[in-house]
Order: structure tokens, then C-alpha cells, then sequence
């Protein structure tokens, strides 16, 4: 979507994530330059944000990763991406889910369970701000 000039959010999920929609507008503080290619806007997004999830629509691995970032205290940014805007984030020959915690590359699903079995998930997601120790 070359032609994206914006971020619409759509809030909270029922499976607890935050769903974007990049739409064209000139009002939205996200405001996208119309000249910025599917891969500068992507490493922009990666950078703005502690959690980022690019998923293709309908995907049941984002749903099953939202739901165990979700179980932990975290709620990530979702952005679907269309056909033309996946190529930009499977640069190295994988496909979305694509996940990134602190503006690093954790991988898809089976990296994320991983993460969370061998108990290296929290410390990430608290080294970046995403998940804090809260006590009511």
C-alpha cells in the first residue's frame, strides 16, 4: 500500500492485542510520508514500538502469540500487512507472524513458546519497558 499516508487504530481485540490498520490520512499523529517505501515504513514501526506483531489477516499463529503475550501482561502492536508489505518484513525467506521485542527480531511462533519455556520472555519484555511488576 504504497499510497498509506497513516495509522488507524482500532483498540483492544477480544484476544487482548491492539489492532492497526494503516489508512490514508494527513491527521493522524502516525502520519506516514507517502514517499516512505514499505521497508522504511516497517524499520520505523519496529523502532516505535517495545512489541510489534506483522501478521497477514486471519492469522491463527498471531492469534495463539497475542493470547501468551496477552497471559503475561503484555499487550503487543498488530499490524496486518498485505501481500506487497510481507515481502518487506520476509526479507531472509520467512513469512508472517513476524514478532519484535525492544526493535530486535524474535521470530514467529515457535521462537516466542521458546522464549516463554526456557523463561527468557519477561526479562525481555521488562528490559524493554513492555511488562512491569504491578502490584494491586
Amino acid at each position: 500500500m504504497a499510497m498509506m499516508q497513516g495509522v488507524r487504530l482500532y483498540g483492544l481485540q477480544a484476544d487482548s492485542g491492539v489492532r492497526l490498520e494503516l489508512t490514508p490520512t494527513t491527521t493522524s499523529p502516525l502520519a506516514i510520508d507517502v514517499a516512505e517505501s514499505p521497508e522504511m515504513r516497517i524499520q520505523r514501526l519496529i523502532s516505535e514500538n517495545p512489541v510489534i506483531i506483522f501478521t497477514r489477516s486471519s492469522c491463527c499463529m498471531c492469534h495463539v502469540m497475542k493470547r501468551l503475550l496477552s497471559k503475561v501482561g503484555v499487550h503487543p502492536t498488530v499490524i496486518e500487512l498485505d501481500e506487497d508489505e510481507i515481502s518487506a518484513v520476509g526479507r531472509d525467506g520467512t513469512t508472517p507472524p513476524a514478532l519484535y521485542i525492544g526493535g530486535k527480531r524474535v521470530g514467529g511462533l515457535e521462537n516466542l513458546v521458546a522464549l516463554h519455556l526456557s523463561g527468557h520472555l519477561e526479562p525481555k519484555l521488562k528490559e524493554v519497558g513492555a511488562l512491569t511488576n504491578m502490584v494491586f
